[in-house]
C-alpha cells in the first residue's frame, strides 16, 4: 500500500468508529489524522520531487559522459597504456619524495639521474649487488652443477 492509500485507510477506521468529535480523545484523534493527512500529502510530494531530481541527475551524467568522450576521446584502460608504453622490459620506480610510483624503461632507468613526472624531484637509482636468488639470476646463470 502507498502512504496515501494507508492514510485513507486508517480515517475509513476512524470513521467507522463513529468517535464523538466533541470528546477529549475525538478532538485528539481527529488532529492526530489531519496531521497525518498533511504529512502524507508533503511526503508524497517531496518523494515525486526527488524523483524528478533523480531523473535530471542521471541525464546530466550521461551528458557528461558523452562531453568528456567528446573531449577527451575514448578511455583506455590503465594496463594496456603501460603496455603501450614500455614493450621492453619495464621498470617501477617509487619517488623518494612524493611516493609517486613510475614506470620507465630500460634506458631511462640506466640514465645517471631520473626526476619524479609527478613532483618534478630528481634522484638517482642505486644498484646493489645480487646473491644469486633473484628470479632474474635463476633465468640467466647456471646454478652451481649446470655449468
Amino acid at each position: 500500500m502507498e502512504l496515501k492509500e494507508k492514510c485513507a485507510y486508517i480515517k475509513g477506521l476512524m470513521d467507522g468508529l463513529e468517535l464523538d468529535a466533541s470528546t477529549k480523545e475525538g478532538k485528539v484523534l481527529n488532529a492526530m489524522m489531519e496531521l497525518l493527512t498533511e504529512l502524507t500529502s508533503t511526503v508524497v510530494a517531496l518523494d515525486d520531487e526527488m524523483d524528478q531530481v533523480y531523473d535530471e541527475l542521471d541525464a546530466i551524467d550521461e551528458d557528461m559522459d558523452e562531453l568528456e568522450t567528446f573531449v577527451y576521446g575514448e578511455e583506455e584502460d590503465e594496463d594496456d597504456e603501460d603496455d603501450e608504453e614500455c614493450e621492453e622490459a619495464c621498470y617501477e620506480l617509487t619517488c623518494p619524495n612524493c611516493g609517486e610510483v613510475t614506470v620507465v624503461d630500460e634506458e631511462t632507468l640506466m640514465s645517471e639521474e631520473i626526476s619524479c613526472a609527478s613532483c618534478g624531484a630528481a634522484f638517482d637509482i642505486e644498484f646493489g649487488s645480487c646473491d644469486g636468488d633473484c628470479e632474474a639470476c635463476a633465468e640467466e646463470c647456471p646454478t652451481e652443477g649446470e655449468e
